[in-house]
């Protein structure tokens, strides 16, 4: 029998279901009960369970969700409700307008960049149920106690800039939907800022059944969205390009794609800490790998088809000229009144995927410490609203700058991040022998310092930016593939860190032991 640190009885070894016998009483009632029992003791007491636990384990929590195989149909269905949302069609955009890529090329890279960039987020989703760790906690176990918090202020950049790019695209949706564009922007941004804040400030459950069945009214009207328009895509080839430059806009396209998906990384275990730590770990892998890359499929190649149409539909373009969200009210606007409907659901549909964000960011507010722990997520939620939407009002008309500068830089970190937690597992946790004890996750003294992973992160950063290819600097490394540049930052900063990390974390584990 054990206990966790307010002294309750969560697991016995012959009790089916978990009990919550206080000491006192089962000192009462079995007093020689504790001569066989554990303590299980943190520094600090966490706050309450369930949402309002904040960054607290659930490793021993007794309100752990049961699994089955319906259950694992609907990690893939919130996936799917997440990510198949008007802000992946309008990144498909960016393929035949930015990067002037036929229809079939850029069909091609987007899922292909889709499934290599959502792989790393299935393999951090399988840490939840086991750990009972959230995404930001668990990367104290790689890069210590003080340096985590530096990843929490990059994790909150990135869930902050999804929350900014989904408004302005949902505002501009609703101010176009509106007659004679009647409703402007900012009101539209502020729209969708409150209905996101509503499902949030629920926490936990509501977060779960909203996002369970909200891929339903966002498929359907995709469906009847690539029905509509497709007459009007452009599959024909694309213009003729050097070879160089047709080579660096399809890995500048490909890595977009792969970063849009590699950010969810940094939020992947959050939705599972309270899944059984016996859940299995294929299962979830599969699952959220499938419903990402399904999703990402379906909204890429229906914006890509959108984009290419801009190129010889002079309405369509014109449209885009607008706004991205005006564009796809252009292609309902065959089906009449029922396609402004229909646009007004897309542009409602676009909460599904603030709602992730807006509640990670909550959370992760907390992963700075006790004093942060101690205000109501509530509050963090609202700040993590309030600060994007000024800058989604700010930058409403720099959409497509804002998106393909936004999404580089943050996926050039989260790959050098997700190339230190692989090798912090496989070679020192596993074939290491060093295994993890999730019960440290608040004991500074036991995590490590910190020295290799922050190495090894600006070393990879340093890749990064010798790859990067944006408007604003094309690093040399980039320029080796064209002139204009390609964007291999992501493959670059991952590999420098891949290399440097594990000998840095040797000498470390040598001086240190921890």
């Amino acid at each position: 029998m054990r206990f966790n640190e307010r002294c309750e009885v969560y697991t016995t070894a012959k009790a089916k279901r978990p009990c919550q016998i206080s000491t006192r009483e089962m000192s009462r009632r079995m007093p020689w009960i504790h001569l066989r029992c554990t303590v299980r003791s943190r520094p600090h007491p966490p706050p309450p369970q369930k949402a309002a636990q904040g960054t607290s384990s659930a490793a021993s929590s007794t309100e752990r969700n049961p699994t089955s195989t319906f259950g694992f149909l609907q990690i893939m269905l919130m996936w799917m409700s997440i990510n198949m949302t008007a802000v992946v069609i309008v990144l498909g955009f960016l393929g035949p307008i930015t990067f002037s890529l036929s229809f079939k090329d850029a069909s091609l890279l987007a899922v292909f960049g889709a499934i290599v960039g959502a792989t790393p987020v299935a393999y951090i989703a399988t840490f939840g149920p086991r750990s009972g760790n959230r995404t930001m906690i668990l990367t104290r176990y790689i890069t210590g106690w003080w340096p985590s918090k530096v990843i929490v202020i990059l994790t909150l950049i990135i869930l902050m800039g999804y929350v900014l790019l989904d408004a302005v695209i949902g505002g501009q949706i609703l101010s176009a939907v509106s007659p004679n564009a009647s409703l402007s922007v900012i009101v539209g941004i502020v729209i969708v800022c409150i209905l996101t804040w509503i499902v949030t400030a629920f926490g936990y459950c509501v977060f779960h059944h909203f996002e369970r069945y909200a891929w339903i009214p966002s498929l359907i009207v995709i469906c009847l969205l690539i029905g509509v328009s497709a007459p009007k895509w452009n599959l024909e080839p694309g213009p003729a390009l050097p070879p160089r430059t047709l080579a660096g806009n399809r890995l500048s396209f490909f890595s977009l794609c792969l970063a849009a998906e590699i950010t969810y990384a940094e939020s992947g275990a959050d939705m599972f800490v309270y899944y059984p730590s016996t859940t299995s770990r294929t299962k979830v892998f599969l699952s959220t790998l499938a419903g990402l890359t399904l999703s990402s499929a379906i909204a890429l190649i229906t914006g890509i088809g959108l984009g290419s149409g801009t190129l010889t539909d002079p309405a369509w373009s014109s449209a885009y000229s607008v706004s991205a969200g005006a564009l796809i009210v252009e292609a309902f606007r065959p089906l009449g009144n029922f396609g402004s409907f229909c646009s007004v659901l897309v542009a409602l549909g676009i909460v599904a995927n603030m709602v992730l964000p807006t509640y990670a960011s909550g959370v992760d507010f907390q992963a700075f410490g006790r004093w942060f722990e101690r205000v109501p997520r509530i509050v963090w939620n609202t700040v993590a609203l309030v600060v994007p939407m000024i800058g989604a009002i700010a930058g409403r008309e720099h959409l497509a700058e804002i998106f393909s500068n936004f999404l580089a830089l943050m996926g050039y970190w989260v790959s050098i991040w997700i190339a230190i937690v692989v090798e912090e597992h496989i070679l020192f946790r596993k074939l290491g022998g060093k295994g993890w004890k999730w019960e440290d996750w608040n004991d500074r003294t036991k995590l490590p310092i910190g020295i290799a992973a922050g190495v090894a992160f600006l070393v990879g950063w340093v890749g990064a930016i010798m790859g990067m290819s944006q408007v604003w600097y094309v690093g040399p490394l980039a320029k080796l593939v064209s002139e204009q540049g390609a964007d291999i930052g992501n493959y670059v900063g991952f590999s420098w860190a891949l290399v440097v990390y594990p000998p840095l974390r040797w000498v470390e584990l040598r001086w240190v032991g921890r």
